[in-house]
């Protein structure tokens, strides 16, 4: 979750631990419990990732790109198409024919914008923004996933600053869920 460097290392190596914990999920049955705790870990990691980067990265791209606002505008879109999907996800289980739907529809939202931020996104940021802008948005990113939610909020705001001052309440609140249920945990 907090790995180093700047704001797109930190952002790609969350890509691949998400694409590593999807490839859990194909590597299972269709039914396997664990593809639902695999499900959930992602679900967990995905939402801290896009809280983070709705709060600092998008920010940035506004300041830092020609089109900032539309790219940002897009991205923020692709986040909540992301998380309606991990709402709906979070009440099936393993075994509900509904859960193979979804998760395969978020794989296939991920993959896509992942492929979209790391193709384009990311390397117009790393040309706009210095080194010191970069490494600053890192750390941001680093702290924010800490206290951000691990649950799925489609009605939260998505855009500062009502995000930066809700976030974190609610992020206490999805942990201690996650605490008591043991969501997230192989059993």
């Amino acid at each position: 979750m907090g790995h180093g460097g700047d704001v797109i290392n930190e952002l790609v190596t969350d890509h691949r631990e998400v694409e590593e914990l999807f490839g859990k999920i194909d590597g299972l049955p269709s039914g396997d419990k664990n593809r639902k705790i695999y499900a959930d870990q992602a679900t967990m990691e995905l939402v801290r990732h896009s809280v983070a980067e709705e709060e600092y990265l998008y920010p940035a791209v506004r300041e830092y790109l020609a089109d900032g606002d539309a790219i940002a505008d897009k991205e923020i879109a692709d986040h909540s198409r992301a998380e309606q999907i991990m709402k709906d996800l979070e009440s099936c289980e393993a075994g509900d024919p509904e859960f193979d739907r979804l998760i395969g529809l978020l794989m296939s939202e991920i993959r896509s914008h992942v492929a979209d931020e790391e193709r384009s996104l990311f390397p117009m940021l790393r040309l706009a923004a210095t080194a010191e802008a970069l490494d600053d948005l890192g750390d941001k990113v680093r702290q924010a996933k800490k206290l951000a939610p691990t649950r799925p909020h489609p009605s939260a705001p998505d855009t500062p600053p009502a995000n930066k001052m809700l976030a974190p309440g609610a992020g206490l609140v999805d942990r201690l869920r996650d605490t008591l249920t043991g969501r997230g945990k192989r059993g």
